[in-house]
């Protein structure tokens, strides 16, 4: 071979072999660029927002005297301790806070005013949002309705509670109503108001919201407009019956109409039908929570599970809402104290209850009304 040739070749072999290199190289940047992409995460974690609803929180002058255990003590531990994991496990619990603390004396129906301890206990249960708009707000006077608030305020600072439906100035009524909670992803505006008070207004502030304002509440629900799910808790509806009202059904629709993706009322102290209004679910009455109402159907109740999804690209769906039957047994039922019994898990137990006679009572109304 020449040294002409000799050098060719070198040069050819020197060309491939940088060739190879090159080669490889691109190869393994492609490669790695291709992992990169693969393991671009999503734009969002896929989770799940689970929300638990009970209705009215009474407290009577026979539930005062039974938790009393002297002086300031009282002892109402009894309540949900059969469901008090289920209202924990949720991510936000939400109850509806049907009496004042307007402190000393204490009292019942028809003007109620339960111990701070009361509230202090639910916090304690697991229930995030206490819901203050109702009838019964303004039990006490205005003073009342603001000694509520401040116990409120002083149990977010040490327990994280929010409270709407009711404020002492307008800052505080801007950052409540709504009330704006944002939790794994997912922002919830929740709009709580009443049909009316039993008392009126004896100062200018505080104030609760009235379902009468229908230019405040619209305000109200353009102002949900920014969140996920608009969440419209009204108090509402004849007391004692079944099925809802025209004027229920009319503000319901109303309410869809202006925002609303689900609607959960309160105060009939009886459970209502449900319905679907354009579209949206509407639960018109979730019944009592705990009460010594012993009048027909005012036992029974239902606690409303909402799961909320949020799924990896952003996209927001909310599930149907699970409803689990509850029954308020009375002292002398299925124990010596106020006991919120899950209906379904305890029938078949009547021989576990103190009086059996309550048993039949809870089983009867609970076939009854779920047939209605």
């Amino acid at each position: 071979m020449s040294v002409h040739d000799n050098y060719i070749s070198k040069v050819i072999f020197a060309a491939i072999f940088l060739f190879g290199i090159c080669g490889s190289f691109v190869h393994a940047q492609e490669i790695k660029v291709r992992k990169r992409l693969d393991e671009v995460p999503p734009l969002f974690r896929q989770d799940t927002l689970t929300l638990c609803f009970m209705g009215d929180m009474m407290m009577h002058a026979k539930q005062l005297e039974t938790a009393h255990r002297g002086g300031q003590e009282y002892d109402f531990r009894s309540y949900f301790r059969l469901i008090e994991d289920r209202i924990k496990s949720a991510d936000i619990a939400v109850a509806n806070m049907e009496f004042t603390l307007a402190g000393e004396p204490y009292s019942g129906y028809p003007c109620f005013s339960a111990p701070d301890s009361y509230a202090c206990y639910l916090a304690d249960c697991g229930f995030d949002v206490f819901l203050a708009a109702n009838n019964h707000i303004l039990d006490k006077g205005s003073e009342g309705a603001a000694r509520t608030a401040g116990i409120y305020r002083e149990l977010e600072k040490e327990k994280g509670i929010r409270f709407t439906g009711l404020a002492m100035d307008e800052e505080e009524r801007e950052r409540n109503h709504p009330l704006m909670m944002r939790r794994k992803g997912i922002t919830l505006a929740m709009v709580n108001f009443t049909y009316g008070t039993n008392l009126g207004y004896t100062a200018h502030w505080p104030k609760t919201n009235y379902m009468g304002d229908r230019d405040g509440l619209l305000q109200v629900l353009k102002k949900s407009e920014n969140a996920d799910i608009v969440i419209v808790l009204p108090h509402w509806g004849p007391e004692y019956s079944l099925t809802h009202s025209a004027s229920q059904e009319k503000t319901a629709e109303w309410l869809a109409d202006n925002g609303a993706d689900i609607i959960i009322g309160a105060h009939p102290h009886v459970v209502q039908d449900t319905a679907s209004v354009q579209g949206i679910p509407v639960i018109y009455s979730l019944g009592n929570a705990v009460s010594n109402m012993s009048a027909t159907n005012t036992q029974l109740e239902l606690m409303v599970t909402l799961k909320i999804v949020r799924h990896w690209n952003g996209d927001i769906d909310m599930m149907r809402p699970e409803i689990t039957w509850l029954w308020c047994s009375r002292p002398g039922g299925f124990g010596n104290d106020y006991t919120v019994i899950p209906v379904e898990e305890y029938i078949g137990t009547r021989d576990e209850w103190k009086g059996g006679w309550e048993y039949d009572k809870m089983v009867s109304t609970y076939e009854r009304i779920r047939k209605q």
